[in-house]
């Protein structure tokens, strides 16, 4: 006797399923959409080089709402200056859809494999991004786009990114020139061509010190303590979790927890358990807001690791920074090809207050006594001016630079 069953695919195979699909479907269109792009490019015969014909000058792709800011002053200038931009964004949601554009033609493209597939057969002049990996993963240089460009998007180390980041952009846009030298040794060592390296500012510190303007000044009633940490195994909370936030929760201060972005895909579990150990304590809360320049206004002091938002806090509002010893593993970036300390790293130790593990059970005793002083406030001053260039200028540096270097 043969039985029929009805054929039953689970939620998590069928999702899976739905997305290959989705993936090979968008695959497919912008495959074919590329051959017809290429097929011009032949008949006209002309080149991907100077004087080839693009579909658009000016490109700006942002892979998250979160790099908003990055791009916000750039894409101003293009506005004020009555130039076309075209901005792609994988974020529906993303700000740029929320005002009424002359010259700046915003477009949602999709996430992940869907919006590679739309970028890998873009055609265009010149493409700025804040997504390192090109030609390294699923996002590969186009044919038909004549110049990559890079924008950093912190003050700290062009080198933390995963191996061979930035090594097939035609040029990099810097917060600082501190940045290039490590560039340029890995050219070198890698037998790359050079890049072109061009120091810009922070267009995102120049949001921030913008905003700070106009946020309540008033000072907390209790004193407040920001734990803004990375994420993954090396970083704060994954590490020390409840050993060291336990001590923080009893002192009665305000207690900020603000977690890594990255964290809230990767690390959903770790932050589910943390969130119901002190759901019960009035004085924590948790801070998931896109931007992170509330909880630094209200912090009168910084608890962190290896974050670059450390520098944030440090650069906008010169206030002392504690930071619990790590030991990272840079194998898997840039960096560790260097053989030499990092920028960041050494500047922390110049600039902040190291927290050592047996510290953790007086820590209170710690934070009280960790007064500010004119050493730290000096060395404060001197990382700014090194990795904080221009400021106020990024949107107008990087405009000239974009269009400069299309002309």
């Amino acid at each position: 006797m043969i039985f029929a069953y009805p054929l039953y695919i689970d939620p998590g195979t069928g999702s899976m399923m739905f997305s290959i699909l989705v993936g090979a479907a968008a695959t497919l269109y912008f495959l074919l959409r590329a051959l017809i792009i290429k097929l011009k490019v032949v008949l006209s015969g002309t080149n991907v080089s100077k004087g080839a014909q693009f579909n658009s000058k000016y490109v700006i792709y942002n892979e998250g709402k979160q790099y908003w800011n990055v791009f916000k002053p750039i894409v101003l200038e293009f506005e004020n200056n009555k130039t076309e931009l075209r901005y792609l964004t994988s974020a529906s949601d993303d700000p740029v859809f929320e005002t009424s554009w002359v010259y700046i033609k915003p477009e949602f493209i999709g996430e992940g494999n869907k919006a590679f597939a739309y970028l890998n057969f873009l055609s265009a002049e010149i493409v700025l991004m804040t997504t390192p990996g090109l030609q390294v993963y699923q996002l590969k240089r186009s044919k038909t786009v004549r110049h990559y460009s890079h924008i950093l998007h912190a003050p700290s180390d062009a080198t933390m990114y995963r191996l061979f980041g930035l090594d097939y952009f035609d040029s990099v846009l810097l917060t600082g020139d501190y940045q290039a030298a490590d560039i340029h040794f890995l050219e070198k060592d890698r037998g790359l061509p050079e890049k072109q390296l061009v120091t810009v500012g922070c267009p995102y510190l120049d949001v921030y010190s913008e905003k700070i303007k106009q946020l309540n000044t008033e000072e907390e009633n209790r004193f407040t303590v920001l734990v803004s940490p990375s994420w993954g195994a090396s970083a704060l909370l994954s590490r020390y979790g409840e050993k060291l936030l336990d001590p923080l929760a009893a002192s009665g201060w305000n207690i900020i927890i603000r977690p890594h972005p990255q964290s809230k895909s990767s690390e959903a579990g770790m932050l589910e358990r943390l969130q119901k150990h002190y759901e019960n304590n009035p004085n924590v809360e948790w801070d998931y807001e896109r931007d992170n320049i509330y909880s630094l206004n209200r912090a009168d002091i910084m608890l962190s690791d290896f974050s670059g938002i450390i520098f944030d806090y440090m650069f906008l509002y010169d206030r002392p920074v504690l930071y619990v010893s790590y030991d990272l593993d840079l194998r898997p970036y840039d960096a560790d090809d260097l053989g030499h300390e990092l920028w960041q790293f050494k500047t922390l130790k110049e600039t902040g207050i190291e927290l050592k593990e047996e510290d953790f059970l007086h820590i209170t005793e710690i934070i009280k006594n960790a007064k500010d002083s004119a050493s730290l406030a000096e060395a404060r001053k001197k990382a700014r001016e090194t990795a904080w260039q221009y400021p106020g200028e990024a949107g107008k540096k990087i405009f000239a630079f974009l269009t400069e270097t299309n002309g």
